[in-house]
């Protein structure tokens, strides 16, 4: 096999040392890009060879780009660079050109990916515990194809990537064999131009799938977005009411919430479509969730605790609050924390909480005032995550439920939504 390597012009530079960035590193050395012909490039001084775009072209002269999904392709540097010929890739648009026998699943969507991601995670381990699972989640593509390079582990009969939007925009080559759309709802207005934009990037994922693609139809806006759209790809919609899935018994899931019923559903439909054993589903029903995503922590002094750290867009707090109350006692109370960073997100959208009969909202942190104003729920602001969290035993008491679905970004006070999704546990366990 030639070595896609070989027609990557050089120099090259690695823009953005984040997870993907330090993978494009090791995939690039690996396969034959000497180490005089790499430059890095962050923005964070002192954290790669360049800090400073100009110095970087001037100074370094690279003919590639290899771009972190984080760092926007609109950028006018990087613009002005492929007009002058540049080449622009990235990590997945590099790493995909390494697999052979592969079947890819691949797995998109503003909200739910990740959990459906791990639930076929949770499949394969039943059947092909070597599979590759990773992307957006976990490990990026290029260290396992290292991996799988130098000796460290067999090839993969199956690998499920999650993707971003941001990887939509520059993933290479990339076909998937199955792919899924979770959910349409407004999310990253700060990147894109509209929300038609937006949706389109998502869309993409379509395109490039050559057998079945698993739509959701309980998908906030994919069900009216996809209307009228063509694809060589054979669509197919599922959701938990899905007549096809009743036998699998889908509802004995450890997953909590019925949004998490149609996440299942969309997993258990392409595992028929790939034509997964039985083992397949039982993993899927056996897997208890992930960590930050509607995290049950269990019961301190009579009072739930669920961190849902990772919901950073309405639609994920009202999905989480609803799906949360519709399984409480009338008589119990939801304590829903708000807050954190804005990302220009619709924050009046969350009025429709209001129909909660016994909902306290506690908000915190940078859009905590904001939050407060525009979603019309009544309750206090804090400054600090930490310092609403001491305010919880003074509202909260036997039979109710304390979520923590921020909606805001966790950049404000932490280094990322698990950062703050642990501080939330450890803290609200203290206090109860």
């Amino acid at each position: 096999m030639e070595n896609p390597m070989d027609f990557v012009k050089r120099p090259v530079a690695v823009v953005g040392l984040g997870l993907s960035g330090e993978a494009a590193k090791r995939l690039l050395l690996r396969n034959g890009v000497k180490p005089k012909d790499l430059l890095t490039f962050d923005d964070k001084a002192g954290a790669a060879d360049f800090s400073d775009p100009e110095r970087l072209l001037a100074e370094g002269r690279p003919a590639t780009l290899v771009v972190s999904p984080g760092y926007p392709l609109a950028k006018d540097w990087i613009r002005d660079f492929t007009e002058h010929g540049g080449v622009v890739t990235s990590e997945t648009a590099l790493a995909v050109h390494y697999l052979t026998t592969e079947k890819l699943i691949a797995v998109t969507g503003a909200v739910g990916k990740s959990t459906v991601v791990s639930i076929l995670e949770a499949a394969l381990q039943k059947f092909a515990p070597s599979s590759f699972v990773g992307g957006n989640l976990g490990r990026p593509l290029a260290d396992y194809v290292v991996d799988l390079q130098e000796g460290k582990r067999p090839r993969a009969p199956w690998v499920v990537l999650e993707l971003s939007s941001y990887q939509l925009e520059n993933c290479g080559n990339l076909q998937a064999d199955f792919s899924a759309i979770t959910y349409l709802t407004p999310n990253h207005m700060e990147r894109y131009p509209s929300l038609t934009a937006y949706y389109d990037q998502k869309w993409e994922l379509v395109a490039r799938t050559k057998k079945a693609v698993v739509l959701n139809a309980q998908g906030g806006e994919l069900k009216k977005y996809a209307q009228g759209k063509k694809a060589q790809a054979q669509l197919l919609w599922t959701d938990q009411n899905d007549e096809e899935l009743v036998p699998l018994q889908l509802a004995e899931a450890k997953l909590l919430g019925s949004h998490n019923q149609d996440n299942l559903a969309l997993a258990a439909k392409i595992a028929r479509e790939a034509g997964w054993p039985e083992a397949a589903f039982q993993g899927m029903k056996e897997f208890p969730g992930l960590p930050h995503r509607m995290q049950n922590l269990g019961m301190r002094r009579g009072v739930r605790l669920v961190n849902d750290s990772k919901a950073t867009t309405m639609e994920s707090v009202k999905t989480a609050a609803l799906g949360i109350s519709e399984q409480m006692d009338r008589k119990a109370q939801l304590v829903l924390l708000l807050g954190g960073r804005d990302k220009n997100l619709p924050w009046q959208e969350l009025k429709e909480l209001k129909k909660i009969q016994k909902l306290k909202a506690v908000f915190f942190g940078e859009v905590g005032q904001r939050a407060q104003q525009l979603s019309g729920l009544e309750g206090p602001v804090f400054a600090k995550l930490r310092e609403a969290i001491q305010h919880l035993p003074a509202i909260a008491g036997v039979g109710d439920t304390v979520l923590l679905s921020p909606g805001g970004t966790s950049l404000d006070e932490f280094k990322n939504f698990e950062e703050r999704g642990k501080v939330f546990s450890d803290e609200v366990q203290k206090v109860f």
